[in-house]
């Protein structure tokens, strides 16, 4: 993979580069070269922020089901699988467009139109997908961020801040029971857990992850904080999901912090795809947008 292939945006404070493959966001750094994002060790996982579209999740016997058909799909989707058309590019955004193909409807039989725009303003990174619906019938769709942010994130004397002391902190109180997904298949399991959130904080731990991600389907939230004392902090803004996943491979150096429109399966869901929990149906000549900010405090 050449460097020519990424595409970079920049602003006084931040640096941001995305690749055209799933128009991933691959690094968020500060004028300091400090890294905001995983550092993809192949040890662990090497994604780095993949775009899960059509379907967040898995599906029962990776199934979709689209009146009376079945159609084969992995977990997440094929949106970050393909690579998308740059479409513009200015000093400080990028503007990246997926379109539907005779490949995509092979496997998810719906014209659709995903553009996503990445834009620095100051210390903030701004991502914003749109669906759009050309096609004359309901467009049936989930659609989920998955960035791996570093942790530990940078600390004050240039070295890395105490990886214990992260933690998150939500906009607003989060007692509701967390979520879990079977191993390997990824699907939603029925019963919740209590959560680990003690009012609106969570510290994180490698202990939190070893039965794989925490799902939140009905947030309070649409914003929270993630850093440590003496460390960096950032402020990640979801103002149109409810659902969230917490995931990290334990050992690993990222967290994933995850706002989804949609989540898995449930464990025997067996229904239409119009009829899975969590889906977006979209209109005819109808778009949705989905956002998430990212806002970097440097220690």
């Amino acid at each position: 993979m050449s460097s020519a292939e990424f595409v970079s945006i920049a602003s006084d404070t931040l640096r941001a580069v995305i690749h055209p493959l799933g128009a991933e966001l691959w690094s968020i750094t500060d004028t300091q070269g400090r890294e905001y994002m995983t550092d993809a060790d192949p040890v662990f996982w090497t994604s780095h922020a993949p775009l899960l579209f059509p379907i967040v999740g898995g599906l029962v016997d990776d199934t979709l089901r689209v009146d009376g058909q079945e159609y084969m799909m992995k977990r997440h989707g094929f949106a970050r699988r393909n690579t998308f058309e740059l479409v513009a590019h200015e000093a400080a955004e990028a503007r990246f467009r997926l379109t539907d193909s005779a490949e995509t409807r092979a496997v998810y039989p719906f014209a659709f139109v995903l553009e996503m725009v990445f834009r620095l303003e100051g210390s903030t990174l701004v991502m914003e997908a749109t669906v759009s619906n050309p096609g004359p019938g309901e467009l049936p769709f989930s659609f989920g961020y998955h960035p791996a942010f570093a942790w530990p994130l940078p600390g004050g004397d240039g070295s890395d801040a105490d990886k214990a002391a992260h933690k998150l902190v939500f906009a607003a109180e989060e007692p509701q029971p967390v979520r879990r997904v079977t191993p390997g298949t990824g699907l939603l399991l029925p019963a919740g857990e209590r959560t680990p959130v003690e009012g609106r904080e969570l510290m994180l731990s490698e202990s939190l992850f070893t039965a794989d991600a925490m799902i939140w389907t009905d947030l309070a939230s649409r914003s929270l904080s993630y850093g440590a004392e003496g460390g960096a902090w950032l402020d990640v803004a979801f103002p149109d999901t409810c659902a969230l996943g917490l995931w990290q491979v334990p050992g690993a150096r990222y967290v994933c912090i995850e706002p989804w429109a949609g989540h898995s399966d449930p464990v025997g869901f067996a229904g239409d795809i119009r009829e899975k929990p969590g889906m977006v149906i979209l209109a005819p000549g109808a778009s949705h947008r989905v956002r998430m900010d990212v806002t970097v405090r440097e220690a």
